[in-house]
Order: C-alpha cells, then sequence, then structure tokens
C-alpha cells in the first residue's frame, strides 16, 4: 500500500504528509490493505454495520475518551476502537472521529480508503482502526508505528537522555494506568541539555490497570530497537496504547493539575555565577582542546544526518519494492541503468544539475529514459530524492514529467528515471539564436497553456496542494510534441488543506525567478510560483532571459527583463520586447499574455490573481477586459554599461538561510 510508503518517509520529516485531513489534521500513519477479499459493497450489510458501529465509537469516545467495540454478526462482523487524546475531549473528540470515518467510509469527496475492511489511521489527537476480523478481544496493540523528531541531542549526553526519558515515561505510565480514563502527562527537567522533556501516554479506557501498564511497559522497553535514542522526540502509536516525549521549550499536551512534574527547573537566579564560573575555567584550560572537539562533533553528525536520510530512503525503497506491482512505481537494477546510459558516458550525458547528473538512457525492454544520478554524499540531494519518490510518484498530469521509478545501490548510487523528454527544455529553444526559429507564437502559445495547467493541476487539483518554487525554462521540459511538462520538484513544498501560505529562513530557487516576498520576507505561497509563470512568460514572448540588463531607450538606464517589460507597456511600445522572430501576425495575442505576465509579476502577491484565474485570463483574447497591471517587482536600475549586458548567472539555483 503506498501509504505504508509514504509514512516512512515522516521519519525523516516528523511532519504528516497524507493528503486527507481529519478535524484539520493529517495521518501519520495510515493501513488500508486491498486485498481480493479485503473490501465491502456499497450498501452492502458490512457497510450498514460498519456505519452503527462508528456511530457508537464517536459516541463513547466523546464521553469517556475511547472506545472498543463490535457490530453485527459474521460474515458481516465489524469490530472497532476509536481513542482520543486526552486533552482532546468532547464535541473536539467527535468532529476528530466523525470526519475520520466519513474518509474512512467513502462519505466525503475526498476518501481515504475507499470501501476497505480493514482500516488503521493514527494522527496526532485521535486514532481509529475497524476490521472485518476481531482484534478487539485479544487487546493487542498492533499496528504499532514509532516516528523520531529529527533534531539531536549532544552525542555525549545521548545515553543519560534515554534513561531520563525512560524513568518520565514509567512514572507517568503508572499514573496514567491508575487513573479511569488512562491517560497521563508529565515534565521533567533535563539539566545536561538545560531544557524540559515532555511525556504523554495513554491506553484505551476498557483496558484494566495491569493490563493498561503492561502495554505501556512494553512499548517503553522497545524503545531502543524502535526509535533513535539521539533524537530529542519521538512518539511510539498502536491501537490500544500509545507514547510520546519531546524535549522542547513547550509543552504538546494541555498542562493541567494532574500533569506529573519530576523534576523541575533550577532557580535561574543561580545560572550566571555558574554559567561564569564555569565559562572562565573551560576559557583557560580547554580552549583548543573544546575547538577540536567541536569540530569533530560537527563531521560526526554531518555522517549521521547522511546516514539517517539514506536509511530512511532505504526503508522507503523497501516497501516500494514490497509494493511495486500496485504502485505503478518501478524499481530498476543498477546493472539496467547502467548498461542503458552505456556506463553513464559523456556521450549519454544531457545535463548537470546542483546534486547530480542526467543521463539519456534505452532500456533493454523499454522505452528511452532519462536517469538523474545523485551525487553521492549529498545531504541536500539526499533530501531531494526523498521528496521527489514520495510527490512525483503521486502526481499524475499530461503538463508534469512522468517519474517512472528509481534505483537504489548500496550508500552511494541513487537514481531517479524520468521519461525522457527527446525536445529537452524550453530553455534550449528559445535562448538559441538557430532554435528559437523554429518556434512560432502557436507554439509557444500552446507551451504557455501547458505550463498554466501543470501549476493549476499542483496548485488545486492535485491530492495536496503543491507549490514547486523552482518554476523555470529549464524546469519544462518539452516531448516529441512540443507538449510542456514541469520538472524537478526536488524542493517543492506541500501545503495543507487549511494553509493558503508559509514563512522560512530557508529561501530555494533560482534567481530572476524568486518573489520579491519570498526572497525578502520568507513567505512562500502559490503566489510564488504565479510570479515565476509570469516571469516564463515573458521569457517565452521576448527570447531573453530574466537574468539579463536591458537598455530603455526613454532614459538609457539599464533595467532587469521584468522592469523593462512594464516599462514598455506603460509607455505604449510593449511591442518592441516581441522576439524579432515572431513577426507581426499575433499582436493581440501576444499582447494578452504579456499582460497576463505583468499581473502576474506585480510587486504585491495580493494583487496577483490564483492560478485558475490566470488560466481565464490566458484564455481571454479581449485584452481590454483585463485589469490593468500595476508596478512590477524589482524595479531597480542596473549599473550602467556599454550596451545591452548579457545574464551572467541567469541560472543559479540558491539556497540560504535569512535571519529574522
Amino acid at each position: 500500500m503506498v501509504a505504508h510508503l509514504l509514512l516512512l518517509v515522516v521519519i525523516i520529516c516528523y511532519a504528516p504528509t497524507s493528503s486527507t485531513a481529519a478535524g484539520g489534521e493529517v495521518p501519520f500513519y495510515d493501513d488500508c490493505p486491498s486485498t481480493a477479499d479485503g473490501t465491502y459493497a456499497a450498501n452492502s450489510t458490512y457497510q450498514s454495520n460498519l456505519a452503527a458501529l462508528a456511530a457508537e465509537l464517536i459516541r463513547n469516545s466523546t464521553e469517556y475518551g475511547s472506545a472498543a467495540g463490535s457490530f453485527g454478526a459474521a460474515p458481516d462482523a465489524v469490530y472497532g476502537v476509536a481513542l482520543c487524546r486526552g486533552d482532546s475531549k468532547g464535541s473536539l473528540c467527535a468532529g476528530y472521529l466523525r470526519d475520520a470515518f466519513d474518509a474512512a467510509m467513502n462519505r466525503t469527496n475526498r476518501p481515504l480508503c475507499e470501501l476497505r475492511k480493514n482500516v488503521t489511521l493514527y494522527y496526532d489527537r485521535f486514532q481509529l482502526r475497524f476490521s472485518d476480523v476481531d482484534f478487539v478481544s485479544g487487546y493487542g496493540n498492533e499496528p504499532e508505528w514509532p516516528l523520531n523528531n529529527t533534531n539531536l541531542v549532544n552525542a555525549s549526553v545521548a545515553g543519560r537522555f534515554r534513561e531520563h526519558v525512560a524513568a518520565l515515561l514509567n512514572a507517568t505510565a503508572d499514573d496514567a494506568a491508575a487513573r479511569p480514563d488512562r491517560y497521563g502527562t508529565g515534565d521533567s527537567w533535563f539539566q545536561e541539555e538545560g531544557s524540559m522533556v515532555y511525556g504523554l501516554v495513554q491506553c484505551t479506557r476498557d483496558m484494566d490497570p495491569g493490563r493498561c501498564r503492561a502495554c505501556l511497559q512494553r512499548i517503553i522497553s522497545e524503545m531502543p530497537r524502535m526509535l533513535d535514542a539521539s533524537q530529542i522526540g519521538g512518539r511510539v502509536l498502536g491501537v490500544r496504547c500509545l507514547l510520546r516525549y519531546e524535549m522542547a521549550s513547550n509543552s504538546f499536551f494541555h498542562i493541567d493539575n494532574r500533569t506529573l512534574h519530576l523534576q523541575k527547573q533550577p532557580n535561574p537566579k543561580t545560572w550566571p555565577i555558574i554559567v561564569a564560573v564555569a565559562g572562565v575555567a573551560v576559557c583557560i584550560s580547554c580552549f583548543f582542546l573544546f575547538r577540536e572537539l567541536k569540530r569533530r562533533r560537527r563531521r560526526a553528525r554531518v555522517r549521521s544526518e547522511l546516514r539517517r536520510l539514506s536509511m530512511a530512503v532505504q526503508n522507503v525503497i523497501t516497501l516500494w519494492r514490497l509494493e511495486e506491482g500496485n504502485s505503478g512505481f518501478k524499481l530498476y537494477d543498477f546493472s539496467d541503468i547502467k548498461d542503458a546510459t552505456n556506463n553513464f558516458s559523456s556521450e549519454s550525458l544531457l545535463g548537470k544539475g546542483g546534486f547530480g547528473s542526467v543521463y539519456r538512457g534505452q532500456m533493454p525492454s523499454g522505452p528511452e529514459v532519462a536517469a538523474k544520478r545523485l551525487a553521492a554524499c549529498s545531504g541536500q540531494g539526499l533530501l531531494e530524492f526523498k521528496n521527489e519518490i514520495q510527490l512525483v510518484a503521486r502526481l499524475q498530469h499530461r503538463n508534469l514529467v512522468r517519474l517512472l521509478g528509481c534505483c537504489i545501490e548500496g550508500d552511494q548510487e541513487k537514481i531517479l528515471v524520468y521519461e525522457y523528454m527527446p525536445n529537452k527544455s524550453l530553455d534550449v529553444f528559445i535562448f538559441d539564436n538557430v532554435k528559437r526559429e523554429l518556434l512560432d507564437w502557436p507554439k509557444r502559445l500552446h507551451i504557455i497553456h501547458g505550463i498554466s495547467q501543470g501549476l493549476l493541476y499542483l496548485h488545486e487539483h492535485s491530492t495536496v496542494c503543491v507549490v514547486h518554487r523552482d518554476l523555470k525554462a529549464s524546469n519544462v521540459l518539452l516531448d516529441a510534441e512540443m507538449n510542456a511538462k514541469i520538472s524537478d520538484f526536488g524542493i517543492a513544498r506541500i501545503f495543507g488543506s487549511n494553509a493558503a501560505q508559509s514563512s522560512t529562513t530557508r529561501i530555494v530557487g533560482t534567481i530572476g525567478y524568486i518573489a520579491p516576498e519570498y526572497a525578502l520576507d520568507g513567505v512562500c505561497s502559490s503566489k510564488a510560483d504565479v510570479f515565476s509563470f509570469g516571469v516564463l512568460i515573458l521569457e517565452i514572448i521576448s527570447g531573453k532571459r530574466t537574468g539579463g540588463s536591458y537598455r530603455y531607450n526613454v532614459d538609457g538606464k539599464l533595467y532587469c527583463l521584468i522592469a523593462y517589460a512594464w516599462l514598455l507597456w506603460k509607455d505604449g511600445r510593449w511591442y518592441e520586447l516581441i522576439d524579432e522572430c515572431l513577426g507581426d501576425r499575433h499582436y493581440a495575442s501576444i499582447r494578452t499574455c504579456m499582460q497576463v505576465a505583468l499581473l502576474c509579476v506585480q510587486e504585491d502577491a495580493e494583487d496577483r490573481k490564483a492560478m485558475d484565474e490566470v488560466v481565464k485570463m490566458l484564455s481571454n483574447e479581449q485584452a481590454a477586459s483585463l485589469p490593468e497591471p500595476k508596478h512590477s517587482a524589482y524595479f531597480n536600475v542596473r549599473p550602467r554599461a556599454g550596451g545591452d549586458a548579457p545574464p551572467s548567472a541567469c541560472n543559479i539555483s540558491i539556497s540560504m538561510i535569512t535571519p529574522r
């Protein structure tokens, strides 16, 4: 099942990635086996029994926090367990469970497990499981699912931290097992890291104290096997009992008078004296040793991060291998790709990127492919590899490049295999003085429409909202019929169903295509892709690169492409931007596209339209009915030069941290 694969990737991110939300939350884990006898028919007796059981579980969980039971007789009997976290009771619990059951029972327009008899869903604040097999009476906790926070404690205190967490969880488990709702929370100050550790445990209410404590004791004792002890947080989710711990400045649960406080934070007034004395002693006696240890520790953390990413990717590939027949995603042997690309020869090389090279290959009994070979020991490359197999494999649209599969060989070789695009990328044509003449305006307009349809799918019609963040001419590939296909989703970002934008300190993308609010303030939204699309339209119309400097004849100054185009539009001389090889036969259509492009690159993101509106405007041949574009972004004067300056770094991908 594809859900298994996606949840293994969560181990890397510690953030949910499923496409279906319940109560505003997204499942960490969803298991919906699709065996031949594992489904039920619509309007069947099993479905009626399931609906009745769901109503009973929701009602009892709303009152008591958890519930277990069954409904109906064999062969249509249904067994189920539901649980809401102890601080999410009452109507909040009912809403969560109702949405989850609706998604699992195909009663929404975004079903999660269509007509499956055996379903398990684990969310942050609630969870449920139902099946046609009796798992209730045995109090089994399967399936159990471990998750890790990605941040690490200092390696020198990892053992002490593991003991500290175990003591906190055991004390909290003793308290929870003795309480009627089988829910407990606690906190304890971890002196070595100067931070509080928070813990939460819970069992279903129908378990007696001894059974609850035994269940919690088992998963606590198995934590060293299931979780990485060096990471500052983790959780183990199960049907009957669960736990979570985090070292953080704030708790992840509601603290009340039931919360245990094992070790309290020391009086902060004594800390300045302790820190000053210790600092002077360390600086005098251990300066050089400390510097060397710090350098070694940094190197060790980098190697550990690479190993962790590599192991997580290996787990993803293992599940792909188990489910290859149902996923439509192929796992290739390294020897086959090596033969197909003639041992990755220079003749097969199509291009090089920041984290690897792309080769053309002919599979023995299949189509031509493009194989992207990840550079060895690249942490960012591994993240992009994970992002591609997590995201692109489940995005299907005629204007998105298709990911056929991947290959992993040992610790070094990781390869993504795409469908081959014989006409390479858009920049090969529009920026070449000879090849640009092969693209008349109807073909360019067809490419513009294709890109817009691909973006519209990513933003609004796919199972999740995806912001590409690196849309540019070199990332638009062209097939044999010159159909545009958006590629390279290595730095794409997924947005939840209720999130319109997010803020980040890590800015990624390509200079000249990055929206100003993202570059300056780190605000990322679908409007950033709209901005990049507008820049791309201007490049297609003009045959000029966004990274160049262009002289405006009125004042003799040099401007970037966006500002240059806006000045020409404002002065009614827009036609001077048009690529000379296009002639003057399609002025009306070109003018409409230029106006839409300028609407997309307006300085204020609020003034830009969403992609559905942009698609409608591109189909409007009556330019007079379109709004007048406002001031463009990046309206800065370039340094004076002897003539139009060619672009010096028009395709540089950047990744930077911006302080705030």
